[in-house]
């Protein structure tokens, strides 16, 4: 089994852990030590943009990022993303 762990660092709150692909070059992190403050972090050709997101819409897209897994059959992701979304939320 590979680490597929992925972190950050942010220029104001720190090292950010990655949570989970939300989208074409876009996704979620948090903070790493409380998990709270939560970002989407997109790849631009500027370099990376950090867009802050409440709570409540960081686990929906936790939430749809699982559905999504599930569907697809991709059960060994599915796994470690529910792993992070019980500790997250």
């Amino acid at each position: 089994m590979t680490n597929t762990e992925t972190y950050l660092n942010h220029p104001t709150f720190g090292l950010l852990f990655r949570v989970c692909l939300v989208g074409h070059d876009r996704e979620l992190f948090t903070t790493l030590y409380a998990q709270r403050l939560f970002f989407i972090v997109a790849n631009t050709p500027n370099g990376l943009a950090f867009e802050p997101i409440s709570r409540g819409d960081a686990r929906l897209m936790v939430e749809n990022r699982l559905r999504n897994l599930r569907r697809m059959g991709q059960d060994e992701e599915f796994e470690k993303l529910q792993v992070i979304h019980q500790q997250a939320f």
